[in-house]
């Protein structure tokens, strides 16, 4: 495949870890609320869009928010089809911070069903990776949701997100397959052992050289996921906060040291619209930081 050497040496090898900013239209109010802007503040979609377009410039363009210890983020699609400063989100990513950009190409999920939610369908996938090719994206991201220990439920969320694994690969990007386990399930431990077996299965399938990336749930058991970030077809293992505090998601990534963090809403914690430049950078660096440490740990 012809990936960007520098971009797959970062990903693969690089110290820090990976800023989930793709939150979508469904999640976006509740950002921005977290952010201090409240729905009062915004009317109709285009205004909720570039509110949370603002809030995104201005993580990216935050003084810590570099490959030192930022080493890739995932956007949503309208922000890669955006600009900061008039440049190309991708392209300042890039080119200005160091940082590798993915895009999540999910559209939400399915109803549960034998204890998990699917992936709804994506119409245009080939457009759409057409497009994140064209806009110079590295990888992909697809969230699916495990609320219990169903194996039939499991092993169905698995093989969809292999497939589309699969279509992305043949476009020439790297996908980050994400299987979520809902960290307040009764079943999470036994939930994470299937898990981890149709992982291992699919993986096994994979042809050489076709590499991926997955984005798992802070394991209940300490290094459940090492011998994945080990598999020849993983270019890395990458923990999600799922809803855990930062401190919370910190001490728990770092009994797994073979998983680094990709964290959306403990990097953006304690984060607010009326802060000054100089408060906002202090605050978004002392969680850059804390997370950086849990990730290198």
């Amino acid at each position: 495949m012809g990936y960007d050497k520098a971009q797959l040496e970062q990903m693969g090898s690089g110290k820090g870890f990976i800023a989930a900013l793709d939150q979508s239209g469904g999640s976006t109010p509740k950002a921005l609320s977290l952010y201090g802007v409240e729905p009062g503040d915004y009317n109709g979609d285009e205004e909720m869009f570039k509110a949370v377009h603002d809030m995104r410039a201005r993580i990216i363009l935050a003084d810590d928010f570099t490959s030192e210890k930022v080493i890739g983020a995932i956007l949503f699609e309208r922000t890669m089809d955006d600009t900061i400063n008039g440049k190309p989100v991708a392209q300042l990513l890039w080119e200005d911070r160091g940082v590798v950009p993915f895009l999540k190409i999910d559209k939400g999920l399915e109803e549960t069903s034998n204890g998990v939610q699917m992936l709804k369908p994506i119409m245009e996938i080939d457009d759409l990776l057409a497009r994140a090719v064209k806009n110079g994206m590295f990888g992909t991201k697809e969230r699916s949701v495990i609320h219990e220990a169903n194996e039939n439920g499991i092993a169905a969320v698995v093989a969809q997100q292999f497939e589309l694994a699969r279509q992305v690969c043949a476009a020439g990007l790297v996908p980050i397959i994400e299987p979520e386990v809902n960290i307040h399930s009764e079943s999470k431990a036994e939930a994470e052992d299937i898990l981890l077996a149709e992982l291992q299965k699919n993986l096994d399938a994979l042809p050489e050289g076709e590499m991926v990336m997955l984005k798992l749930t802070l394991p209940s058991k300490a290094g459940l996921y090492d011998g994945l970030a080990d598999h020849d077809n993983v270019l890395r293992v990458v923990a999600l906060s799922g809803g855990y505090s930062t401190a919370e998601a910190c001490e728990l990534l770092g009994k797994n040291p073979k998983m680094i963090a990709s964290f959306s809403r403990a990097l953006t914690e304690g984060l607010n619209v009326k802060m000054t430049d100089q408060e906002f950078n202090d605050a978004l660096g002392q969680n850059i930081n804390k997370i950086y440490q849990a990730s290198v740990a």
